[in-house]
């Protein structure tokens, strides 16, 4: 379905910026579900679930959605000093991947999207993605924020597993929960995010709007390594 999905869409946005595929890294605090989400938007297993919080994806593997899109997985934040150095060494090593056209450089990753957990476990290991990673290296305006685990958020308790959604009650605190979020990395890391959308990898819901977020919000532009 999504390798479909607006798909006309995705190829005028990409017609125009003159690039294909779009690159899209994904990324996140351990635990925040970024190969859940992959597996969502292919609707199949392309890449592989930790149990609980113990990290899974080790290194960067890129999915091809289709030919005009294709996603990073990256290694989650939050396992430790150490591993917070390396990873983060290949996060930002992504981030400055290039390609030339016509002898001017480009940054290879055109977009990026950072995965929070539904439980808000690790706020403080997203702040610092942010603030000592991402932002430094990577323009604003191409940051997008999604809450993933919408099924366990307020312990899971009005998730309505027959209809595969949440009740009225936490589609508000989701609701709720996603104007919290962006207050808070604003006042957190002075980034003015889109409201996040809020789904679940897992269950296959609301995944859509994470796509809609994405197709949406797609630069007009190739990336210029220049930080503004």
């Amino acid at each position: 379905m999504f390798a479909e999905y607006r798909i006309d869409d995705l190829r005028d946005k990409m017609n125009r910026m003159e690039i294909r595929p779009l690159d899209v890294m994904v990324t996140g605090v351990t635990g925040a579900g970024k190969s859940t989400t992959l597996n969502g938007l292919f609707e199949k297993c392309v890449a592989k679930v930790g149990n609980g919080v113990d990290p899974e994806t080790m290194d960067l593997t890129a999915y091809e959605l289709n030919n005009v899109a294709r996603f990073w997985d990256t290694p989650g934040l939050g396992d430790g000093v150490n591993r917070d150095k390396v990873h983060s060494k290949k996060i930002v090593d992504l981030l400055y991947k290039t390609y030339t056209i016509d002898n001017k450089v480009y940054g290879w990753i055109d977009m990026v999207l950072i995965i929070i957990e539904g439980i808000n476990r690790d706020m403080g290991s997203t702040y610092k993605l942010l603030n000592e990673i991402i932002v430094p290296n990577f323009q604003r305006d191409r940051i997008l924020v999604a809450i993933n685990q919408s099924d366990v958020a307020m312990k899971g308790r009005h998730w309505d597993s027959r209809y595969n959604r949440p009740d009225d009650t936490l589609e508000n605190f989701l609701r709720e929960q996603a104007q919290s979020i962006k207050r808070r990395v604003k006042e957190a890391t002075d980034v003015e995010i889109i409201t996040p959308v809020y789904y679940s990898g897992e269950h296959g819901y609301n995944v859509n709007k994470l796509m809609d977020l994405i197709i949406d919000n797609i630069p007009t532009n190739r990336r210029d390594l220049v930080l503004h």
